[in-house]
C-alpha cells in the first residue's frame, strides 16, 4: 500500500512538474557552432558540455582513433603538461570529464559560478579543446592502455558477445567497428592520425555547446563564443551511410568456456528521430526493459526457470540502433532458451501488450521522468542529445503527453514496422555444443 500511495503521489505531480520543465534556449553561432542553454538558479554552479560527431563511427579502418583522441585531450595543451593543466581545474573547484561512443565524443565541464572561478575553468576548457599537444609519451601511453584494456575483453562474455553482435548486424557499417579498436587496428595508430582526427572533427562547425546553470543569456552566450572561438574552423560531419539489412536470419557461436551461455538476439531498429521512439519505448518496457516485472524476465524465470536475468533493450542512433534481447542461461538450456524467447517476442509482435500491461508500463515510465531532470548534470545530457539529434526544442515538454498517448497499437505498429522476426541475429558466447550423433 506504501508504495502505491508514493506512485499515486509522483503521478499526481506529473502535471505541474511537465510545465515546471525548464524553457530550452538555443542559437546558432558565426562560426557553425550550435547552443542550447537553459538558466538553472538552484546551485551556484553551470554544466557545460561539448559534444562532436565525432564517435567511433568516424574512425574509418583504425578502430579506436576517436576513443584514442579524446583521452589524449588534456594530455598536454599549449605547452603545459597534463598536471598543469589539470591544476588550473582543481585549483577552482572544476571538474571535467569526457568520453567517445559509436556516435558522439564529449567533453563536460562543471564549474562554480563566482566570476574568477568560472573565467579560469572556462579559459582552460578552451585551452583543453583548441590546442591539444597530443605529447608522445601520452599517446603511446594511453594507446597501451586501450590495448591492456583489449585483454580484459577477451576474458569478459558480456564484451566478447557485443563485439561479434555488432559486427554481425552491421557488417562493414561504421556501426560494426568496435569503438575500443583492436589489437591491430591500434597497433597501425599513428600520433598524426590523432592529430588529423582532430583536426577534422573536432571543429567549430561540428560542436553542440549545452549549457545549464545560475547564469544569464548573456553569459551564456559570451560562454559559447569564448569555447567555440578556440575551436578550429571546420564544417559538420557529413551523415552517416545508411544501415543496410542483412535480409536473413543469421546465428553464430562465440566459443568461451564458460558455465552459462550468453544469448543476444536482435537486429537495427530506430533512429534517435524516429516517431516511433515513444510506442518503441513503452512496448519494450513491457517486454523485456521493465526489470523482474517484464515478459520476458517473468516467462524465462517464473515459468520455465531457464534464467534469472532476462532484458531487452533498443539504442536509437544516428542511424538506426540496435534492439536486443539478452539472457544469461546454462550451457544446456541455451536451445530452450532461444525457443522461449522467440515464442514471447512473436506473441508480442503479433498482439502488443495488454491493456493493463500498457497502463502499467506507462505509469513506470512518466513516475520516473521527474527523477531524469533533478540535477544539472541531467540537463545538460538531454540538452547535448536534442541538440546532436537535432530533436525538437519541447522535447521535455511534451515527453509525458507522447508517453500517455501511446496505445497498444501504436506499439504493435511499431514493432512491426522496425523488427522482421525472420532475419534476427542471434549470438551464443559460450561453449561450443556438440552436435548430436547420427
Amino acid at each position: 500500500m506504501r508504495h502505491r500511495l508514493l506512485s499515486f503521489f509522483l503521478f499526481a505531480l506529473l502535471p505541474g512538474l511537465a510545465l515546471a520543465v525548464p524553457p530550452i534556449q538555443h542559437w546558432t553561432l558565426d562560426n557553425g557552432a550550435r547552443a542550447y542553454f537553459v538558466e538553472r538558479h538552484h546551485l551556484p554552479i553551470v554544466d557545460i558540455r561539448l559534444t562532436f560527431d565525432a564517435g567511433g563511427a568516424r574512425d574509418g579502418t583504425l578502430a579506436g582513433l576517436a576513443r584514442l583522441t579524446n583521452a589524449l585531450l588534456d594530455q598536454g595543451n599549449g605547452g603545459q603538461d597534463a598536471g598543469e593543466v589539470a591544476f588550473r581545474l582543481e585549483s577552482v573547484g572544476a571538474r571535467l570529464s569526457g568520453g567517445s561512443e559509436r556516435d558522439m565524443a564529449w567533453l563536460h565541464l562543471r564549474s562554480l559560478t563566482e566570476p574568477q572561478a568560472l573565467e579560469q575553468a572556462v579559459d582552460t576548457l578552451a585551452l583543453i579543446v583548441g590546442k591539444p599537444d597530443f605529447p608522445p609519451a601520452a599517446f603511446e601511453r594511453e594507446r597501451s592502455r586501450m590495448l591492456v584494456g583489449l585483454q580484459a575483453v577477451r576474458q569478459s562474455p558480456d564484451e566478447l558477445g557485443n563485439r561479434a553482435f555488432y559486427r554481425a548486424l552491421y557488417g562493414n557499417h561504421p556501426y560494426g567497428s568496435p569503438p575500443d579498436g583492436t589489437e591491430e587496428s591500434l597497433a597501425r595508430i599513428e600520433r598524426q592520425h590523432v592529430i588529423d582526427f582532430y583536426n577534422r572533427y573536432y571543429s567549430s562547425g561540428n560542436v553542440v555547446i549545452a549549457i545549464v546553470g545560475a547564469i544569464d543569456r548573456a553569459q551564456a552566450e559570451a560562454l559559447a563564443e569564448r569555447i567555440s572561438g578556440a575551436l578550429p574552423q571546420g564544417p559538420a560531419a557529413p551523415p552517416l551511410p545508411p544501415v543496410t539489412p542483412r535480409g536473413e536470419r543469421h546465428e553464430e557461436q562465440v566459443p568461451f568456456n564458460s558455465a552459462q551461455t550468453h544469448i543476444l538476439i536482435g537486429q537495427p531498429a530506430l533512429k534517435r528521430d524516429d516517431e516511433d521512439i515513444f510506442a518503441f519505448m513503452v512496448g519494450n518496457h513491457v517486454l523485456g526493459g521493465g526489470g523482474l516485472v517484464s515478459l520476458l524476465t517473468s516467462t524465462m524465470r517464473d515459468k520455465h526457470g531457464l534464467s534469472y536475468s532476462t532484458s531487452s533493450h533498443f539504442v536509437p542512433s544516428a542511424q538506426p540502433g540496435p534492439f536486443v534481447i539478452s539472457t544469461q542461461v546454462r550451457n544446456d538450456s541455451a536451445d530452450r532458451a532461444i525457443e522461449v524467447l522467440r515464442e514471447v517476442f512473436l506473441d508480442f509482435l503479433h498482439n502488443g501488450p495488454t491493456p493493463r500491461q500498457l497502463e502499467l508500463a506507462k505509469r513506470n515510465i512518466t513516475g520516473g521522468f521527474p527523477l531524469n531532470l533533478n540535477s544539472n548534470r541531467k540537463i545538460v545530457g538531454y540538452l547535448s542529445s536534442i541538440g546532436f539529434y537535432r530533436l525538437p526544442l519541447d522535447y521535455l515538454d511534451t515527453y509525458l503527453e507522447r508517453i500517455e498517448a501511446v496505445t497498444a497499437e501504436d506499439v504493435r505498429r511499431a514493432f512491426q514496422r522496425h523488427i522482421d522476426p525472420d532475419t534476427l541475429v542471434i549470438v551464443r558466447v559460450g561453449p561450443q555444443q556438440e552436435a548430436p550423433a547420427q
